[in-house]
């Protein structure tokens, strides 16, 4: 796929992986809205990447993807600013164990996720107007494996999974010209690992032995593998997992064919 004029959304862009796939995208002379709930941040992100890439070829929008009409609006918002949308980022997600941030976990990774999804599909779908397109969930590696230091997180990450694989899968999908597939990074050099704390983990001397022993992979190996499944036009159902220890690898999940 050639990104030269593609229009695309990113959730929780403005720092992290959200915003180096962000200028990933804008790099490639694509035009993109990143959207985040932070919006002093937002806005300051904003103004670095129009100065480097032109005030018409990034917008942003505050938006809580835990909540329905937000999020409705931000997808209203960029077809009537940029006149479609061919490439959608679920990127936005969290980390918290201990309630009630256990919950909002839930909210922001799991069912925000599914809501970017499927409001993606409405958008995207060319039985409903769209022209096809794809769409890539960012999951995680506690996805893929059992991470007894955060339960609440790998559920919400495997939950992507699933949900990326299964709409993958789906005949009516397929058909309406919109791929899904899914990273799983393992950890990765932002303020989430920074951020570590009794809240958002069950053991943190344990979690922060656990990174050292796992190690730590730059924001730029996520996005190239982001990069490599947008454009790559036969990848549909993909999960794609990079780690510090193990590289870049993708993971083969059986499909049984539905009867």
């Amino acid at each position: 796929m050639d990104l030269a004029g593609k229009v695309a959304l990113v959730t929780g862009g403005s720092r992290g992986i959200g915003k180096a796939i962000t200028e990933a995208l804008l790099a490639q002379k694509a035009k993109v809205c990143f959207c985040d709930t932070n919006g002093e941040l937002g806005t300051k992100t904003l103004s670095e990447l129009q100065s480097k890439y032109g005030e018409g070829n990034a917008m942003f929008q505050t938006c809580d993807v835990s909540l329905q009409q937000p999020m409705e609006n931000l997808f209203k918002k960029v077809k009537e600013t940029f006149g479609c949308l061919d490439i959608v980022c679920n990127n936005a997600g969290i980390g918290g164990e201990v309630y009630p941030l256990w919950e909002k976990t839930i909210d922001v990774n799991l069912k925000g996720t599914t809501r970017g999804t499927l409001l993606a599909l409405e958008h995207m779908r060319t039985d409903k107007g769209g022209k096809g397109g794809v769409i890539i969930n960012i999951s995680s590696a506690a996805g893929l494996n059992v991470n007894p230091l955060s339960p609440v997180y790998s559920a919400t990450k495997a939950g992507i999974i699933a949900l990326t694989r299964s709409l993958a899968m789906n005949s009516e999908v397929k058909s309406a010209g919109v791929r899904l597939n899914v990273v799983c990074p393992a950890f990765v050099d932002t303020d989430l690992i920074k951020e570590i704390n009794d809240d958002n983990c069950l053991d943190v001397q344990k979690a922060s032995k656990f990174i050292e022993m796992i190690g730590v992979v730059s924001k730029e190996v996520v996005v190239d593998c982001f990069m490599e499944l947008v454009r790559d036009v036969n990848q549909n159902g993909a999960v794609v997992k990079c780690s510090k220890m193990d590289g870049t690898q993708y993971t083969s999940i059986e499909v049984k064919p539905v009867t």
